[in-house]
C-alpha cells in the first residue's frame, strides 16, 4: 500500500471523490465505483449511473478499523472481535445502522454494510480520501462487474471524474457479504 499513497492518480482520484465526484477503483475481486458516503447529490449521481436502485443500499469501505469506527463504536468485544477477525480481507459485514449511515447508505435495511479492504490501491485511497469510501461494483445494472480498467472505461469512461491506478486483487467472487446478528452468509464470496 506504501507505494499508492503519494501515487499521483490515486491522490488525484481521492480529492475528486471529496469534491462530489464519482470514482472508479480496484478491488478485491473487481472494480469498484466509489463517492463520498456523506455527499447525498454524488450518491444519487452513482445509483443513477448504474441504474441501481436506493433500497438496495451500498457499501463502505476503509484502509482501517478506526475509519469505521463511528459505526462500530455502540458493538460488543465479542461483536468486534468477529468482525475484525475477518478484516482487512475480502469479507463485507452488516452492522446495526446506529443512525449515522442515510438511508443513500442502508437503503431499506436496518443496517450498513462495512468492509476493510485489504487491497493496496483501495486502501491508499481510503486513506488519502480521509475515511470510507462508497463501494458498489463498476458495472450497469444487469451487466457483468469490470474486473478490468478496459471494462470501467468502456462502461463509464465520460461520466467519471477519476479513475485510479492498478488492478483486481486474485479473487474470483466479489465480498461475503454477513449479518452479524444472525451470522448469516448473504452472498458468499
Amino acid at each position: 500500500m506504501t507505494q499508492w499513497l503519494a501515487d499521483k492518480a490515486v491522490l488525484h482520484a481521492a480529492e475528486a471523490a471529496r469534491a462530489g465526484g464519482i470514482i472508479a477503483y480496484p478491488t478485491e475481486a473487481v472494480w469498484g465505483l466509489g463517492a463520498d458516503p456523506d455527499n447525498s447529490q454524488a450518491l444519487a449521481r452513482l445509483l443513477a449511473l448504474k441504474g441501481r436502485p436506493k433500497a438496495k443500499g451500498l457499501i463502505l469501505i476503509a484502509a482501517n478499523t478506526a475509519q469505521l469506527e463511528p459505526w462500530l463504536a455502540t458493538l460488543s468485544v465479542a461483536a468486534r472481535a468477529q468482525l475484525e477477525a475477518t478484516w482487512p480481507g475480502p469479507v463485507t459485514w452488516l452492522v446495526p445502522n446506529n443512525k449515522l449511515a442515510s438511508e443513500w447508505i442502508t437503503g431499506d435495511f436496518t443496517t450498513v454494510a462495512l468492509r476493510v479492504t485489504d487491497h493496496p490501491v483501495a486502501q491508499a485511497l481510503c486513506l488519502n480520501f480521509g475515511g470510507p469510501l462508497v463501494s458498489t461494483s463498476a458495472n450497469p445494472l444487469g451487466q457483468a462487474p469490470a474486473r478490468t480498467r478496459a471494462q470501467v472505461k468502456h462502461y463509464f469512461e465520460s461520466q467519471l471524474q477519476a479513475i485510479a491506478p492498478g488492478c483486481v486483487g486474485a479473487r474470483a467472487q466479489p465480498s461475503e457479504i454477513r449479518d452479524l446478528q444472525t451470522g448469516r452468509i448473504l452472498r458468499p464470496g
